[in-house]
């Protein structure tokens, strides 16, 4: 009985370091549900500075090299404000998704960037970015609600956003500590 319970503490404890240690970035997300909404948190920390960070998430047309991201061009620009059309593609039980918005975004350099749909093919997508400087490193946090407008089930899409958007904060973070150098000029 002794063996097999230090068996399962080592087993344990080494499953909790592989767990650790495939999250570099201290990764967190959370996904609850609200009636038709879903409300997406999520954080995660990259060893670069606040300038670096805001550079990278500004970065609308960037965004492309993610998961899921066909397309995504900035429309227009006036003083803080920042008009993109984006498209994304998600397979869901093997069917392509497509899902087209219109998105405007409000700049607060160094600090936050709110976004809000003006159009597309969810009902509602609103949310923001904040960026906290911590010794050597930022911390990225998002917020939003997300409310689909589709036939496919909600299970389905409460299990697309669970998964899949996991997967796209994990390569966010993977990507902003690798563009450190390309953006860092920009922050000198």
């Amino acid at each position: 009985m002794k063996r097999l319970i230090y068996f399962l503490l080592i087993a344990s404890f080494g499953i909790a370091l592989a767990q650790e240690s495939s999250n570099p970035y201290d990764l967190k997300v959370g996904v609850t549900r609200s009636g038709d909404r879903f409300q997406v948190i999520a954080s995660y920390e990259v060893p670069i500075t606040v300038c670096e960070a805001f550079s990278f998430i500004t970065d609308y047309e960037g965004i492309k090299n993610l998961p899921g991201i066909v397309d995504s061009k900035v429309l227009s620009r006036s003083g803080n404000k920042v008009r993109v059309a984006r498209l994304l593609e998600e397979r869901i039980l093997f069917i392509p998704f497509e899902m087209r918005s219109e998105l405007e975004y409000v700049e607060v350099p160094n600090r936050t960037l709110l976004f809000e749909q003006l159009s597309g093919d969810t009902k509602y997508y609103k949310g923001s970015w904040r960026l906290l400087s911590e010794k050597d490193s930022t911390i990225f946090k998002y917020d939003a609600q997300v409310e689909p407008s589709s036939l496919v089930p909600s299970v389905v899409i409460e299990f697309f956003i669970k998964n899949i958007v996991r997967r796209q904060f994990e390569s966010m973070a993977e990507m902003a500590s690798l563009k450190k150098s390309v953006v860092a000029k920009t922050c000198r």
